[in-house]
């Protein structure tokens, strides 16, 4: 560990030297300066990550969670169709805490932050018994009145999802199986697509800039507690329904997943989570406009906003179920926690 928080602090402060442009003042007085852009709204979002429930340390090496933790926020700007420019990373720190892992974390934290421009601010920092947790602030903007919410849906508008679903999930069910952890301090590009989905998430800012300058999303949400959860709060933040088809859902490919079943695979898909890919919504007119790929990424055409409050799940053969939200819950999972009896009896 570092021998004062005044050592901690000049330390953290070599590694945000960058000035960044609005920065007046950065890491090292009571609070940070930043000024504004003209015609600009701000937009604040924070994330928490906590020890044993975001992730764990026999699992997540330290470069992985400070990604992670950063990707989270970043996420959110993008679902705004926003671009980031500061942070504040805050740490309640295990006292069983290695000096190794704290340079490691903000070496993750590090390195994505410099490829979205992003420059860390400040912060604050505590010694804690208990688990490490982490909270970070990300500060970004979007042109006055241009941000896309997630109640700007109509009964008409086509669904999109970018990229394949279930991939962070899939790759969490390889670390826990013994597979993986070795190797993800290395570098992402090398990795499994399952374990490089898990660890380190690529948040979809510039797909989500790209939404909001061609005015293409008529709503906009980024799928951090999985397809079936986040669907149902954009369908209720612009009171409506939803068809989405289950064969269009990009499942992880064959070679990704070995010998998972379709249905599992269509089960990470809708409910697995962190995955960070953006759900959109897309008016009839505009659908021509949008590519089937953006920088790499696939724009998959899932299904269709409907009037009501309906959700519902086009399975082969024409059938529609109804899709209840299963993704992560912190809420119903503390629930069926303290419940377990209620939980066998469902």
């Amino acid at each position: 560990m570092f021998a004062s928080e005044t050592e901690f602090v000049r330390w953290l402060a070599r590694q945000s030297s960058r000035r960044a442009g609005g920065l007046r003042l950065g890491i090292g007085d009571d609070a940070a300066l930043v000024m504004a852009r003209p015609g600009n709204e701000i937009i604040l979002t924070t994330d928490l990550s906590i020890e044993r429930v975001h992730f764990l340390p026999q699992l997540h090496p330290a470069r992985a969670v400070g990604h992670r933790a950063l990707a989270r926020s970043l996420s959110d700007i993008a679902a705004m169709g926003g671009i980031p420019r500061y942070a504040l990373i805050s740490l309640a720190i295990s006292r069983s805490t290695m000096k190794i892992w704290l340079k490691e974390f903000y070496a993750g934290v590090s390195a994505l932050a410099r490829r979205f421009a992003v420059t860390v601010v400040g912060g604050d920092t505590a010694i804690v018994n208990g688990a490490t947790t982490v909270d970070v602030t990300v500060v970004g903007e979007a042109p006055k009145g241009k941000a896309i919410l997630r109640s700007g849906a109509r009964p008409g508008d086509q669904i999109f999802v970018s990229g394949r679903l279930g991939l962070s999930a899939l790759g969490l069910q390889t670390i826990q199986a013994g597979a993986g952890r070795l190797t993800a301090a290395g570098t992402s590009s090398k990795l499994p697509d399952a374990l490089r989905a898990h660890f380190y998430p690529e948040p979809r800012c510039k797909l989500g800039r790209f939404l909001s300058e061609n005015k293409l999303a008529s709503a906009l949400i980024d799928l951090s507690d999985g397809l079936s959860t986040d669907l149902t709060r954009l369908c209720a933040a612009s009171h409506v329904g939803a068809i989405i088809k289950a064969g269009r859902i990009p499942v992880p490919s064959q070679g990704s997943r070995g010998n998972l079943s379709n249905d599992d695979a269509l089960n990470l898909a809708l409910n697995g989570g962190e995955d960070y890919e953006l759900l959109f919504a897309v008016r009839p007119r505009n659908v021509t406009k949008l590519p089937r790929e953006f920088l790499g990424v696939p724009l998959n055409h899932i299904g269709e906003v409907r009037p009501g409050k309906k959700i519902r799940l086009s399975v082969p053969g024409g059938k529609e179920v109804p899709l209840k939200p299963a993704g992560y819950d912190h809420f119903r999972k503390l629930i069926r926690d303290l419940h377990p009896r209620r939980r066998q009896s469902r």
